[in-house]
């Protein structure tokens, strides 16, 4: 048997990987460079294997040559950007991702862009290499979004116009424009026009189906006389140059000069007269051409006109840039200003284009060697006058504007002024002697922000003189050390001054007492400290010594040699002992006590006390201390010590002893100062800078006539004088009569007489009637040319610049004919004698053969006189607008120091005015100037502006005593209301509940008289007493009580009111008394001082120190003890409260009138608050700003009137014209007001602009379309700017506003010819938001009207999402045919009102069935009023059926499936339980009652009556 093995055949894919390529090298820059990268060979599944398995032959290269960048190649090549690509969906790039179903704010996009390294010079593409060696390569893709596609918005359908035809069958049209254009590849506009056929009337006759139409002119050519004309010229000239006769080339050039005179002035313009043509056809209605004799009509319209052959403006070149207009060097400052001009060759003539702008200009700054620099200007100040707080308390009270004592806040100024910068700055005075340095000029030279004119200040408060409490007697020493003669010395005591008064301390009492005393001594040892206690023979524990530090001190307490010291008594070491840990601690001795007894007693002893306490139980065998009782001293009282007090009074040398029983005296060392130094100030004396140059005296061809004849120049204050320094001169203002000033150079424009008519060229017109005559329209011109305002000539730019729109150099001109009749211009008007009386008249007369002619005789055609009445000027003048606000009058204002202005002195309030403008009318109803009415323009009337009235109240009360008798405590004084404020016053501070305010102070009572004597601390009584070890929590307790004070000590007991309660005593205290072994500690010391002001985060804390080490094991507890400072706790801080009013800077002066409405036209004034109310301030005025109207002015204005319908000469339809005029109008220049036309000459001052155009057009072409003929409407004016938004936010994609042109039609046959409709939309800026939503209509059977709205109440199509579209037809499906059924709002099948529903199984209606009538007569109605349930729809309104009065009810107990419903249940078990109810009382009240038992022990009942006799049992 054969066994097959198969083969397996195993394949390995290998691929060779590629690296990076490596960096650019090479020995030159440019293309020579190489560049290498890694390659080596790996398996498909990532691992690297040898070189071997890999195809050789596709081995990739990885070498290659480059272009090696060097630094300057960054000047040869850079990044070309294109522009970024359409938004594309990112939905459609990356597959998977859904578009949204449903816009709202647009759909997020990418766009892309080329970016390429390229060759700046040529732009020929290079490495991305190169350019990424400067700067990365810019991105190529950015987010976008795709904004939500806009719909077409259209307006509303117009009203029918009337039918295109009176007879026969015509159409009638309704349009509606674009207000918003499809956006975003939203829906395109529908049709703007609908078309409806109308048949007024059958015509009568033959409807006319031909028209004749005229064409539009055609370009304006030369004439062949002036083309022959030309030739002639140049034969002429010709001639002159091959004449060798010299009277020949005189004549020639005799009559070239004549002929060049003729035509003075035409020499910028060249004027070339021509002629023009147009096209007659004869059209069909239906829009065809044909035969002219198809139209009859006499005479044809005319074919040619003459014309200016038209021609664009001409300049030179540029001249040369003038010099910069600024000479100096500033780097930071405005630069200059350099022009330059052309001039005009040929202007513009015949619609030929317009002339460019003849100069321009461009910032400059001076170029060159030796420029100076520029005059800097730089502001500067005075200095701040005084701290003024009277300036706030004038406006509250009068009465306080003279004290001096003020403190506080307050306000200082200072004027700001501009001058010339000086070259060297200097910081001594000499700078302010320079007067270019100190010179005011105008504000407007200095840049930057100007400094402030008005600060806050603060006038510190006086500050009375404090000091400390005595210290102890010092040592007995010497007067005078160097002189120890004598026997006796001083012991002193002295105080210090805690704070620093106000004024120095000169004002402070005495700092220094001293009493005599027995064997003093210069120098002694001090005691400074005693060491740590130091067990005896180097032991842990147990009795040491304490060494005590001492140091050398002078009778002064000063630290001097040790060596002085040498013959007093050293202070020797004390003992002292080291509890061990088992030993019991005692606490140190307290301070000794006062004598028990005073000097009083003679025989008697008094004793001095000291304590020590038990601060630790021994245990074992540790030591126990008895000694703890305490110490008793006694004195004997026989020998009375007497102290001999000396003060020594700084203010005055005499000496003062407390007893008078003893001469004393006074150390001299301690006599003061009878004479001390002090600085008398010197004098200053005032400084004003130098007056400022004179200002401008202004032109006398100032617009608006506004001429200021006075020119000014002031000073400024910047040192005021001080100690009697030399005063400010009076004068700081100096104004003075401006000189004549010359006229005014201007310029305008001289028109030259016109030139003769010229016809068209006879060639032209042969074939026309009249061809024979030479009359007929022409063109004729005129010379124009510019003058200066004196006469002297001018260049024709200057006019063009300064002088307006250049005056008209053509105009059409008439040649009359033999037939024609020829009249004279009309003469003026007659005058009249009086206003209102008579008629004033007019005339013009026939010249030549007109004459003779009968037709010219026909004065109906041709008036020769004009009559009108005279005109009657009328005026009555009415008041308009409202009343401004009441207006103080000026001058109330008083002028404080530097100038400035003392805001107190404003006056606020009291009686002023208030005005109304008054306008004046003529008798046509046309605004005149105020005058002719005898008014000023206003009404004015008193007012009243209340002065506000500050809180009042009373006089402060006396002060209350002290709350304690002894220590801190308070006193209060109040004060009660007597008005409240009103009017912004000042307002009340906090009241209580019966209206009175407190002051509440501390107070300090004298404590000497009543002190706190506290005996010795108890033992301690611990609270778990363990017997083996008395140790753990405890308390001790002692004794406190009060004691008046007396100068022997404590002597009687008082009560405990008497004594300063904050610094009683504690009378018990709680602890841990330490176990043995355990470590003790001394009790607390005093809390460090909480640093002012308080603050959270500052802390204060108390130390300890150990007495007794802890045994082995154990450890002491902390030895400091901190808290948080908390304030008004642990924690006290003081400080003024400082009360300010308001203040306002004075009214900025009136600005122009503001004209949006004359009615509201009005003249403003403002105010700022510079302070605003602190504390109790008075508020400030709520008025910031006034107003009074502006005197309404007639406001006169060129304006056109409306466009005359278009005409064709001579034809029915075609190109024709239309004209306008240019009137002058007068108005209230509110806008709202269309204004009345008057007589130009009240017109006359003003340029002839309308809308500020001053190229007037008083004719435009237009066409007349022809009967049948399909058009479009002229363009609509543009819609508002509209923004793209949602829900009223702006998308950022800009502003559009759009206008359309709709289609007429005339034929029903023609339709298919109309053009199409036409709109177009352009960005704009400023727009606004609109919204859209759907309105509806109230229901009229089964529909309702549904449409559009915009925001501002426009209905529209187009804007509203079409997917929430209100529901407008509810008609059911089926239809309900049945009897007595209607469709429902719900759009089900319903029965009327008095049939109920049967519904079939599957939900339709069957039949309608009556149901039953259920009457029930109401109170105060004959009849019965029935009353109807309706099961279907019970909101639905019921119509009474006829013949049945009042209103019914219905009770339909089945429902539309024809179930009992749920009500029917509920009335049966209503009725159910009402049934058992009558059964269950019938039968209670039927029930006979059962007979009472009688008691067997007593048949009477007697009353229970309760008594107590006392007994405990009871």
């Amino acid at each position: 048997m054969r066994r097959l093995l198969n083969c397996k055949v195993v394949y390995f894919v290998f691929v060779s990987l590629l690296g990076p390529w490596g960096r650019c090298m090479g020995s030159e820059c440019g293309p020579g460079g190489s560049q290498s990268r890694a390659v080596w060979c790996a398996h498909s599944e990532g691992w690297t294997t040898l070189h071997t398995n890999c195809q050789q032959s596709e081995r990739p290269s990885n070498q290659q040559s480059c272009f090696r960048v060097c630094d300057w190649h960054k000047e040869l090549y850079d990044w070309q950007l294109g522009a970024w690509n359409q938004c594309v969906p990112v939905s459609m790039r990356n597959v998977g991702v859904p578009r949204p179903a449903v816009c709202t704010r647009g759909e997020e996009g990418i766009q892309t862009r080329e970016v390429g390294c390229v060759h700046k010079s040529d732009g020929i593409p290079a490495e991305d290499a190169i350019c990424e060696y400067f700067e990365p390569k810019p991105r190529l893709e950015q987010a976008c979004l795709i904004p939500c596609p806009r719909d077409c918005v259209v307006s509303e359908f117009s009203p029918w116009t009337s039918c295109s035809k009176s007879c026969g069958m015509g159409l009638q049209n309704r349009l509606r424009w674009v207000l918003s254009p499809p956006l975003f590849g939203g829906s395109a506009c529908p049709n703007l026009t609908e078309f409806r056929t109308c048949q007024p009337d059958p015509c009568e006759g033959e409807e006319s189906l031909y028209s004749l139409r005229v064409g539009p002119w055609g370009p304006c050519i030369a004439s062949p006389i002036r083309q022959a004309r030309e030739t002639r010229e140049d034969r002429e000239l010709k001639q002159e140059r091959k004449a060798k006769d010299p009277e020949t080339r005189e004549l020639i050039k005799k009559k070239r000069t004549r002929n060049r005179q003729n035509r003075q002035g035409l020499k910028s313009w060249d004027l070339q007269v021509g002629y023009q043509t147009r096209e007659v056809t004869c059209v069909h209605r239906s829009g065809s051409t044909t035969v002219l004799s198809h139209c009859n009509q006499q005479t044809l319209p005319v074919t040619y006109q003459a014309c200016v052959i038209p021609k664009d403006c001409e300049v030179t070149e540029w001249l040369d840039w003038s010099a910069c207009s600024k000479e100096c060097y500033d780097l930071n400052g405005r630069k200059g200003q350099r022009t330059r001009t052309r001039q005009v060759k040929q202007f513009s003539v015949g619609g030929g284009a317009e002339c460019p702008e003849l100069d321009e200009s461009e910032p400059c700054s001076p170029q060159g060697e030796g420029i100076p620099p520029c005059i800097v200007y730089n502001w500067r100040t005075t200095e701040w006058s005084d701290c003024r707080v009277d300036v706030l308390l004038s406006q509250q009270d009068r009465r306080r504007s003279n004290q001096t004592g003020l403190c506080g806040g307050g306000v200082q100024t200072r004027e700001v002024y501009c001058v010339q910068a000086p070259t060297e700055t200097s910081s001594n005075l000499s700078s302010l002697k320079n007067k270019d340095a100190l010179r005011p000029v105008n504000s407007d030279l200095c840049l930057g922000v100007s400094p402030n004119t008005t600060q806050l200040c603060h006038i510190p408060c006086p500050v009375e003189c404090d000091v400390s409490s005595w210290s102890a007697w010092g040592p007995c020493t010497f007067e005078n050390c160097q002189d120890q003669s004598t026997k006796k010395g001083f012991k002193l005591r002295k105080r210090k001054i805690m704070n620093e008064p106000t004024g120095g301390t000169g004002n402070c009492p005495h700092l220094t007492e001293a009493i005599p005393c027995e064997e003093p001594s210069c120098y002694e040892w001090l005691l400074v400290k005693l060491e740590e206690c130091v067990p005896d023979n180097d032991k842990a524990c147990g009795p040491g010594t304490q060494n005590p530090q001492v140091q050398c001190i002078n009778s002064d307490g000063e630290y001097v040699d040790r060596q002085l010291c040498r013959d007093a008594i050293l202070p020797m070491p004390m003992l002292c002992e080291v509890p061990c840990p088992k030993d019991c601690v005692l606490s140190p001795w307290t301070s000794w006590s006062l004598c028990s007894n005073t000097c009083s007693g003679k025989n008697s002893e008094g004793k001095q006390t000291r304590s020590r306490s038990i601060l630790a139980y021994n245990a074992g065998d540790g030591r126990v201390f008895t000694n703890i009782k305490p110490l008793l001293y006694s004195f004997s009282t026989k020998m009375m010590w007497i102290e001999l007090v000396f003060k020594l009074q700084e203010n005055l040398s005499i000496c003062t002893c407390c007893f008078t029983v003893f001469i004393c005296r006074c150390p001299e060392s301690l006599r003061p100062d009878t004479v001390r130094p002090c600085l008398l100030p010197c004098k200053r004396d005032c400084i004003v800078t130098p007056y400022s140059d004179w200002t401008p005296c202004p032109s006398t061809c100032q617009t608006g006539g506004a001429v200021k004849k006075k020119q000014s120049r002031k000073r400024i204050i910047i040192q005021l004088p001080v100690n009697g320094g030399q005063d400010c001169p009076e004068v700081l203002f100096q104004e003075k009569e401006c000189d004549a000033s010359s006229a005014c150079s201007g310029y305008r424009w001289k028109t030259h007489k016109w030139r003769r008519c010229q016809l068209v060229p006879w060639a032209i017109r042969q074939d026309s009637p009249g061809a024979q005559e030479t009359c007929g329209p022409g063109l004729q011109a005129r010379a124009v040319s510019c003058k200066k305002l004196d006469g002297g000539p001018a260049d024709v730019a200057a006019c063009l610049k300064f002088a307006g729109p250049m005056p008209q150099l053509t105009q059409s001109c008439q040649l009359p004919c033999q037939d024609d009749c020829q009249l004279t211009t009309w003469s003026k008007f007659s005058s009249c004698a009086a206003d209102c009386v008579g008629v004033r008249t007019r005339k013009r007369t026939l010249v030549g053969k007109s004459k003779k002619r009968e037709q010219c005789k026909n004065t109906q055609m041709y008036p020769l006189s004009e009559t009108q009445y005279c005109p009657c000027n009328k005026y009555n003048a009415q008041p308009v607008g409202n009343w401004s606000d009441c207006i103080l009058p000026e001058g109330g204002r008083v002028e404080g120091l530097l100038g400035m202005k003392v805001q107190g002195d404003i006056k606020e309030c009291g009686q002023g005015y208030r005005f109304q403008a008054m306008v004046c009318y003529d008798q046509d109803n046309r605004l005149v100037e105020t005058s002719r009415c005898n008014s000023h323009g206003y009404i004015e009337e008193a007012c009243i502006i209340p002065c506000p009235s500050d809180c009042k109240l009373s006089e402060w009360s006396n002060w209350s005593r002290c709350s304690k008798s002894c220590g801190s405590g308070v006193k209060v004084r109040s004060k009660w209301l007597r008005e409240k404020p009103y009017n912004g016053g000042r307002p009340c501070p906090k009241l209580d509940h019966v209206n009175q305010v407190y002051e509440v102070v501390p107070c300090l009572s004298d404590c000497s008289q009543y002190v706190w004597v506290a005996e010795p601390w108890s033992v301690w009584k611990v609270s778990n007493v363990d017997l083996k070890e008395n140790c753990g929590e405890g308390v001790q307790t002692r004794k406190v009580r009060c004691m008046q004070n007396t100068v022997d000590g404590p002597s009687d007991l008082v009560e405990d009111y008497l004594c300063d309660p904050e610094e009683m005593p504690l009378g018990a205290r709680e602890s841990k008394l330490p176990c043995p072994g355990d470590c003790v500690l001394t009790d607390w010391g005093p809390w460090s001082q909480c640093l002012l002001p308080c603050n959270v985060n500052s802390t204060r804390q108390r130390t300890a120190s150990p007495i007794r080490q802890p045994g082995e094991g154990k450890q002491c507890p902390s030895t400091t003890e901190k808290e948080t400072c908390t304030l008004n706790t642990n924690c006290f801080h003081y400080s003024y409260n400082i009360t300010a009013t308001n203040q306002h800077i004075r009214m900025i002066p009136e600005g122009t009138c503001d004209t949006e409405d004359w009615s509201n036209g009005k003249l403003w004034r403002r105010r700022t608050v510079i302070q605003a109310s602190q504390g109790d301030g008075r508020p400030c005025f709520s008025q910031l700003e006034q107003w009074k109207p502006c005197p309404v002015k007639p406001c006169y204005s060129w304006r056109y009137s409306t466009w005359s319908p278009c005409r064709s000469e001579g034809a029915r339809c075609g190109e024709g014209l239309r004209f306008r005029n240019v009137s002058c109008f007068v108005s209230d220049g509110s806008g709202k007001d269309p204004g009345s036309m008057v007589d130009e000459e009240l017109c006359g001052d003003l340029e002839q602009t309308v809308d500020e155009d001053k190229q007037i057009i008083l004719q435009e072409s237009c066409t007349v379309p022809c009967p049948g003929e399909c058009y479009l409407t002229d363009w609509t004016v543009w819609s508002p700017c509209q923004l793209s938004c949602i829900s009223g936010d702006d998308l950022g994609f800009g502003s559009m506003q759009v206008r359309s042109r709709a289609v007429l039609a005339q034929e029903p046959e023609n339709l298919l010819q109309c053009p199409e409709q036409e709109w177009e939309a352009r960005p704009c800026t400023e727009g606004q938001c609109y919204e859209y939503k759907w309105m509806t209509g109230p229901w009229k059977g089964s529909s309702r009207q549904v449409w559009c709205q915009r925001s501002d109440g426009l209905n529209v199509t187009g804007g509203c999402l079409l997917t929430s579209e209100p529901v407008s037809d509810r008609s059911c499906d089926p239809a309900c045919d049945k009897l007595r059924s209607y469709c429902t709002e719900a759009g089900v099948c319903g029965c009327e009102e008095g049939y109920t529903e049967v519904i079939t199984s599957d939900g339709m209606l069957d039949q309608c069935t009556v149901i039953p009538v259920l009457e029930i007569p109401t109170a105060g109605d004959s009849k019965a009023d029935v009353k109807t349930i309706r099961a279907l729809n019970p909101t639905q309104p019921s119509a009474n059926l006829p013949g049945r009065s009042g209103r019914t009810w219905f009770l339909q107990p089945f429902g539309p499936d024809g179930k009992l419903k749920t009500w029917v249940y509920g009335v049966a078990a209503g009725a159910f339980v009402l049934l058992v109810f009558i059964v269950s009382m019938t039968y209670l009240a039927c029930k006979k009652p059962k007979k009472p038992q009688r008691r067997q022990m007593n048949n009477r009942l007697k009353p229970l009556t309760l008594a107590y006799d006392g007994d405990a049992d009871m």
